[in-house]
């Protein structure tokens, strides 16, 4: 195994979508598993599907395409809308599409007619967090305006929370989507089979049972690859956490001051940091930097070890009551979804299925 390592167990990334899964369902929702964060993996995606995943959501056509070009033939979803340069693109790899302008509707729907498809597009609903999404006064006259389309099907609609503004969804959210939705179907006429309600962060909503009925899927990443809902970070009940893991390689261990000496500017990535003064320490080195991980996003795995930074190639750590650290060992480490994210994109992280 070449090092630093990505570590992928998809027998827990199955298991937590099982789990995960199972908690929609009871609530009468399907997952939609977004395995973004790895780029589409092939092997997370199968061991997606194989939990129950009902299709495979991604923000990058590049990545549905790695999706199908390694074997899977169910229903993909594209979460981001498609630029209108790759509208060919995206109709080509997407079975459906989520969008908030009609102008780039109507692309997808000339592209779809182009390849005598009809692609399904689900309106973005924006309900405060201020990235994608129309505001709610707009969203009737805007479905409106999709469904008259040729080549597109308006399948439904849907909202995005937690990812820009950091809104918590609530069930009074789910309660204006889907005030949306039964204002949109009474306007238009018609039946939308689709609401889609969000991502990891409306977990503590489906914990708690709080989920409001009409609510149709989810659209679930972190909470099946990490095991932790996205507002607070707290465990999924019966999930695993540690489906990923980062292992890196120690390349020195020496005895250092915890606290630089001389005059103090910017680092390499323009930060001025403040560093406690913690006497003689001793700290070692693994060859991985901010290339490859995001620091702030590990937790060791093994006791006593402290994360205390990166540059953009050493990753620095304080090992003073860790155990036998010497040149040559490898430490583990588990990633929080910006480090999996690093990991993933570097191509200078091996990724091991196991």
């Amino acid at each position: 195994m070449k090092l630093p390592a990505l570590v992928i167990d998809t027998a827990k990334i199955r298991h937590n979508t099982r789990v995960v899964s199972s908690m929609l369902g009871e609530l009468g929702m399907r997952l939609v598993g977004v395995p973004k964060s790895v780029l589409g993996h092939p092997a997370v995606v199968k061991a997606m599907v194989e939990g129950g995943a009902a299709a495979i959501a991604d923000s990058r056509v590049e990545n549905l395409a790695r999706a199908r070009e390694g074997g899977y033939a169910g229903e993909t979803v594209l979460l981001r809308s498609p630029a209108p340069s790759r509208v060919d693109e995206a109709v080509a790899v997407a079975d459906v599409s989520l969008n908030s302008e009609v102008e780039v509707v109507r692309m997808l729907a000339k592209a779809a007619r182009k390849a005598n498809r009809t692609h399904k597009v689900v309106l973005m609903v924006d309900l405060g967090d201020l990235r994608e999404g129309v505001p709610v006064h707009k969203a009737v006259e805007t479905a409106k305006a999709m469904s008259s389309e040729d080549g597109v099907k308006l399948a439904g609609i849907g909202v995005n929370l937690a990812c820009y503004g950091g809104v918590i969804p609530t069930r009074e959210k789910m309660e204006a989507l889907l005030k949306v939705r039964d204002d949109i179907e009474s306007s238009l006429g018609l039946k939308l089979e689709t609401v889609s309600g969000g991502n990891s962060a409306n977990m503590p909503l489906v914990m708690n049972k709080e989920m409001p009925a009409g609510i149709t899927e989810l659209r679930i990443g972190e909470s099946v690859l990490l095991g932790t809902e996205a507002v607070h970070r707290s465990p999924v009940p019966g999930c695993y956490p540690d489906a990923f893991t980062i292992v890196a390689e120690v390349i020195e261990v020496q005895t250092k001051p915890s606290k630089p000496e001389g005059q103090v500017g910017q680092n390499a990535f323009g930060l001025v940091v403040t560093f406690p003064d913690r006497g003689i320490r001793k700290r070692a080195i693994c060859a991985a930097g901010r290339q490859d991980i995001d620091p702030d996003g590990l937790t060791p795995l093994e006791p006593g070890v402290q994360v205390l930074g990166a540059s953009s190639d050493h990753l620095i750590l304080d090992v003073q009551d860790a155990g036998d650290v010497k040149v040559g060992s490898m430490l583990r480490f588990i990633p929080a979804y910006s480090s999996l994210l690093q990991a993933a994109t570097s191509p200078f992280v091996e990724k091991v299925v196991r």
